[in-house]
């Protein structure tokens, strides 16, 4: 994957693009590349649709007295935003998530023991990215429903599904958000606000919330439409690496861009040879437009893989800056 992220680089070095074209150029080469692969995973088809169509039709097996509706949904969509309002060290988001959860217990569960029980239930440790809370969220719901009209079910699994997808999606999540449309984002935003555009932070925001929002929606309705099965038919159908592919894609290339053309790193080193007068600065672009923030980057990339500190890399940074200006190798 790292060949993407040259891509990005070479691109804004060479072709000194922005961001956006950047961005949008590697949307466009994940768009081919997953159309390749789906191309090439065309004998795979028939069997994962027999796999969606069982459980269909497990699904509709389900009758319920005790509906929950659109209503209770939509207060758990916006109950969401509160997760990690009482974040703590204990059981971290369990607090959010158990007040998430409380209309479609009261509208499941008459008995006040058994309300009492489901909320309990979901004051369990809980803790994942936020924008795929709600996917859980919707999991969730639809479990408890299928508990408040079948005697037999084991209330006991839906904590144990929680717990075994508040992990895979945490790490899903944080790449998608924190890895990715973050980055993809500022970078865009920033590149309009260096250049004094106050509609640079406003973009960032609309562009990173599109995603953020459309996900919460879509992973809730998803969630309760087809309850504990929907990431196992995510996952047979191929999407999520399929998502994780393109963003991926996209993600590095604009980092790559970010680090040619936000990096601002060059040397006032000049030489005296023959009588002739050196740039060192003009040598290196010649080479290799930006190969000073490129080797910064790699030489911080490889401290973080040792696992060097965030803090100490920050402090290192401003220290060895401050001092090759100073002895005026930059």
């Amino acid at each position: 994957m790292g060949v993407y992220f040259f891509l990005g680089f070479l691109a804004a070095s060479f072709l000194d693009i922005n961001i956006t074209a950047i961005a949008l150029f590697g949307a466009c080469i994940a768009i081919i590349v997953n159309l390749v692969i789906n191309n090439n995973n065309n004998n795979h088809g028939n069997d994962q649709k027999a796999n969606i169509n069982n459980l269909t039709e497990g699904r509709s097996t389900l009758s319920s007295p005790k509906k929950i509706t659109n209503k209770e949904l939509r207060q758990v969509f916006w109950r969401s935003f509160a997760l990690q309002g009482a974040f703590n060290y204990e059981r971290m988001q369990n607090l959010g998530y158990a007040f998430a959860m409380i209309p479609v217990i009261k509208k499941l569960y008459d008995n006040h023991d058994d309300q009492v029980k489901a909320l309990n239930r979901h004051l369990e440790i809980f803790n994942t990215t936020p924008a795929v809370s709600t996917t859980i969220m919707g999991i969730s719901a639809a479990m408890e429903e299928q508990n408040a009209n079948d005697s037999n079910f084991d209330s006991n699994s839906i904590n144990a599904v929680k717990a075994s997808l508040m992990g895979p999606l945490a790490g899903i999540g944080d790449s998608l958000f924190w890895g990715t449309f973050r980055i993809i984002a500022a970078g865009i935003g920033v590149s309009l606000a260096t250049q004094g555009n106050i509609f640079g932070p406003i973009l960032f925001l609309i562009l990173f919330n599109i995603p953020h929002l459309f996900i919460r929606i879509a992973g809730l309705k998803l969630g309760y439409r087809v309850g504990v099965n929907s990431l196992e038919r995510i996952q047979k159908e191929g999407l999520m690496e399929k998502i994780m592919a393109m963003t991926t894609t996209v993600g590095l290339m604009v980092v790559g861009g970010m680090v040619a053309t936000m990096l601002k790193l060059t040397t006032p080193l000049e030489f005296n040879i023959n009588g002739a007068k050196v740039v060192l600065q003009d040598i290196l672009d010649q080479i290799l437009p930006n190969m000073l923030p490129l080797i910064a980057t790699f030489v911080i990339y490889g401290l973080m893989k040792r696992k060097v500190s965030i803090t100490k890399l920050t402090l290192g940074i401003i220290v060895v800056g401050i001092l090759l200006h100073w002895i005026g190798l930059l």
